[in-house]
């Protein structure tokens, strides 16, 4: 999912370089979408397996 979120964000930074603003802001905002669901699935990753790690 970070893959996706920085291939949007190039895309974003090309669009942006070209003058293309509509383009720009639309896959900067689902740039930014796509790197928070990734941060809040990390969080729920590393909270799950320090839960398990202690009851083993």
């Amino acid at each position: 999912m970070l893959r996706w979120a920085i291939i949007f964000f190039v895309i974003a930074l090309i669009a942006a370089v070209f003058g293309f603003g509509g383009i720009a802001g639309a896959a900067s905002g689902i740039a930014q979408i796509l790197f928070f669901v990734f941060l809040v699935l990390l969080l729920v990753s590393v909270v799950m397996h320090l839960l398990r790690g202690r009851g083993v």
